[in-house]
């Protein structure tokens, strides 16, 4: 294993401090009654704590540092050049119906490029942590992307759109063409982790639309460390920024992006031949 950076250090001391304060108050969470009123104000109020002791123990090692957080939004930092990318509880559906599956996700930006990345799911004390050029890791383990090559073999996750969100044809469309070609689709409802299990190998790539740059800049070095590769699901390379994401390894993320462009242009009534490569 590679050693670990002053930077991750900071990172990952920062995910462990506040992810114990996050399986504590999922102990508490399972206890409340399911309903609209009482589990969602303590759920936002885990958030919310979670994110102020984030940027505490961020900004302390890193003054310099601007923030763009999911609860506060983004502010300036003495740095023009560097700031953290963090979402304090991701998975917020499920920490509120008592489902374990639910993580912490820190990213470093440098001048707009992902350097360092830390994903942390308290409840399996799974530690995911990458760097730029220094591969990426799990606890100690190094991580490498699944080699395997066939559509057919390959277990894909997802994000599925919900009540007011998302295109839903849009998005059955795409489900429907990947059904059709793959071993399966999961959907865990927690795009960081969903990441950092194609980084493990255990996912063959991950695609969704509508997700912010604190969902996924973490798992973005992951994955790229993990020498998988991320674009935008229409080629751009930009997820950080753009409207999608689809991640996988080398072999398979020009064909899972095929079916997913290929199920667009057949929404759009565009018709293509057989073979023919997808509209750019």
């Amino acid at each position: 294993m590679a050693p670990r950076s002053a930077l991750i250090n900071v990172m990952v001391r920062a995910a462990e401090k506040a992810g114990r304060a996050l399986v504590r108050d999922f102990g508490e969470v399972e206890q409340l009654q399911v309903s609209r009123k009482g589990p969602a104000d303590f759920v936002s109020n885990a958030d919310l704590k979670s994110e102020r002791m984030l940027r505490a123990e961020l900004a302390k090692a890193r003054p310099d540092f601007g923030f763009l957080m999911e609860e506060s939004g983004a502010s300036a930092g003495t740095s023009k050049s560097c700031r953290w990318i963090v979402d304090p509880l991701d998975g917020t559906t499920n920490f509120l119906h008592g489902l374990p599956h639910w993580a912490i996700s820190i990213g470093a930006e440098r001048d707009g490029e992902i350097i360092a990345g830390v994903v942390y799911a308290p409840i399996q004390d799974e530690m995911y942590w990458a760097e730029k050029g220094q591969g990426a890791f799990l606890n100690t383990q190094r991580l490498r992307v699944s080699e395997r090559r066939r559509l057919d073999d390959a277990v894909l996750a997802t994000g599925i759109p919900f009540l007011g969100r998302g295109d839903h044809p849009a998005f059955l469309g795409e489900l429907a063409a990947v059904m059709a070609e793959t071993a399966g689709v999961r959907r865990f409802g927690a795009a960081a982790l969903d990441l950092a299990y194609v980084a493990a190998g255990r996912y063959e790539g991950f695609w969704e639309t509508g997700l912010q740059p604190w969902d996924v800049a973490a798992g973005i070095i992951l994955v790229t460390e993990a020498g998988g590769f991320v674009s935008e699901i229409g080629g751009g390379r930009n997820p950080l920024a753009g409207i999608s994401i689809l991640a996988a390894n080398a072999h398979l993320h020009l064909p899972i992006a095929s079916l997913l462009r290929g199920a667009a242009a057949k929404r759009k009534g565009i018709a293509r031949p057989v073979g023919a490569a997808p509209p750019a």
